[in-house]
């Protein structure tokens, strides 16, 4: 525990008992690699599910629960859905094995810059209401673009055996937790 020592007006000293923060402290490090994981996992889940529309019978029933996958042609809605995949397991993994940690802000970026495009396209659309969901995706990985870029860089590492095998947990982590998921819904309910 720490101890502050002050003094009131009349010159008797107070001690106070301080806790200790050092395991409580909010940083802006932790704050990075919790939106990392999050978006990490809302992208890589969001993007499998129109990476599955490439399936003619998924395609062709996937208007009938979003709306704008009829305006959009089958082959951009599987490439933005690659493209979020890709930026979504490029928040993870470079800067948690060190390996091109560079390649996490810019994934960022990517989504950032993806999440403008669609919004564009609803307000185009006349459909307001997605443009808040899109600008706080895209403001977020825009945070962590910057914050992994310029505040809190991850610094090139070794690949040790240690990062290679969380490297893979997070990848099985991705597919059991956003994939698979969205793999069922997919395929066993109906529009």
């Amino acid at each position: 525990m720490n101890q502050h020592v002050s003094e009131n007006l009349l010159g008797v000293k107070d001690i106070e008992q301080q806790p200790n923060r050092r395991g409580m402290r909010f940083t802006l490090n932790g704050a990075l690699w919790s939106l990392q994981a999050l978006w990490g996992f809302f992208f890589a889940g969001s993007g499998f599910g129109k990476v599955l529309l490439y399936d003619e019978a998924l395609y062709a029933a996937a208007p009938r629960a979003v709306a704008w996958y009829a305006a959009v042609p089958q082959s951009l809605i599987v490439f933005i859905g690659v493209l979020e995949v890709l930026g979504g397991v490029g928040l993870i993994l470079p800067a948690m094995t060190g390996v091109k940690p560079k390649l996490t802000p810019l994934a960022a970026a990517g989504l950032t810059l993806t999440m403008i495009l669609a919004a564009g396209f609803h307000v185009m659309r006349g459909e307001y209401e997605l443009v808040p969901a899109n600008l706080l995706l895209g403001g977020v990985a825009a945070f962590i673009a910057v914050g992994r870029w310029k505040l809190r860089p991850i610094a090139p590492a070794i690949i040790t055996t240690s990062r290679v095998l969380k490297s893979f947990a997070v990848l099985v982590a991705l597919a059991l937790l956003a994939c698979a998921p969205t793999w069922y819904t997919m395929t066993n309910a109906q529009f």
